[in-house]
């Protein structure tokens, strides 16, 4: 046993309820975790895709697929190759021809054409965190609010919001608060404190994850959208606004990319309980 395996199996021991069934349930899936060498982790090939299928075991999800240039055909076969494992499928910015295969081999599958996503996902009720060693299942998990300055920000706050269903993470949309009306913020401010972490989606001058980040003791991941006009440069005017907020909760990710937001997002909620998401004066 390394020491990564000792140092958990310590961490599981010292909890106030561990019992023989937890370090049972440890042990077996300590024994099932995936190889040592990185050479042996376990892929699927369909034509000129590779799967990553340990990346689970090492980084808490599936790899996602991230449609665009892809053969509808390829993407069908990465998805079943994760269905067999038993594993959560995330294929993002899907086309209409992608998602007519997709729904046809997965009946079971969800398609969300505003966000350009597609899931399926396990009869699992909740997934393990990282490798599954510690917890076998994730309770009370803080929701991620998912918030719009204007309704033109939706597609890219949908990707995020289907990311975060995806992770099995409660998912709070507030939409058209953008900073002209500031009103609108100040009266969702009490939904806001109770997030493990806060999603921001803005265009325009990319100014609301600065003030919401001012009345929460959360993290809060900004997402620049290409919505607005010429000297919004598709994006970059908001960006640029965001890398520069003066709040110290704000991070950034890439313009339009809401499953990036969405999955930090995610990662930051499922390591919190709503008791720690609640208490924003820490």
């Amino acid at each position: 046993m390394n020491e990564s395996l000792i140092e958990q199996l310590t961490r599981l021991l010292e909890r106030p309820h561990a019992d023989l069934s937890m370090v049972r349930q440890w042990l077996d899936a300590a024994r099932t975790s995936a190889p040592a060498s990185p050479t042996d982790s376990p892929s699927a090939s369909a034509e000129s895709l590779t799967l990553d299928l340990d990346r689970e075991r090492r980084c808490g999800y599936p790899e996602v697929i991230y449609g665009p240039g892809k053969p509808t055909d390829v993407v069908v076969k990465a998805v079943a190759a994760l269905h067999d494992r038993g594993q959560d499928a995330l294929v993002t910015r899907v086309d209409e021809p992608q998602a007519q295969a997709l729904r046809e081999a997965f009946p079971d599958g969800h398609f969300n054409s505003r966000a350009r996503t597609w899931r399926c996902q396990t009869d699992t009720p909740e997934r393990p965190l990282e490798s599954g060693l510690l917890d076998a299942t994730v309770h009370a998990v803080a929701p991620v609010a998912v918030v719009t300055a204007g309704t033109s920000d939706g597609p890219v706050a949908e990707e995020a919001a289907e990311t975060l269903a995806w992770m099995r993470v409660p998912v709070k949309r507030i939409n058209d608060v953008g900073v002209a009306g500031p009103h609108r913020l100040v009266a969702r401010a009490a939904e806001l404190r109770e997030c493990g972490a806060i999603v921001v989606v803005a265009g325009m001058e990319g100014a609301l994850p600065s003030v919401v980040a001012g009345h929460v003791g959360c993290p809060v991941i900004g997402v620049p959208t290409s919505v607005g006009y010429g000297a919004n440069f598709q994006g970059v005017a908001a960006l640029l606004s965001m890398l520069n907020s003066c709040a110290a909760n704000v991070v950034v990710v890439n313009i339009d990319a809401g499953f990036k937001g969405g999955y930090v997002a995610g990662m930051i909620a499922r390591r919190h309980t709503r008791g720690d998401a609640t208490d924003s004066t820490r």
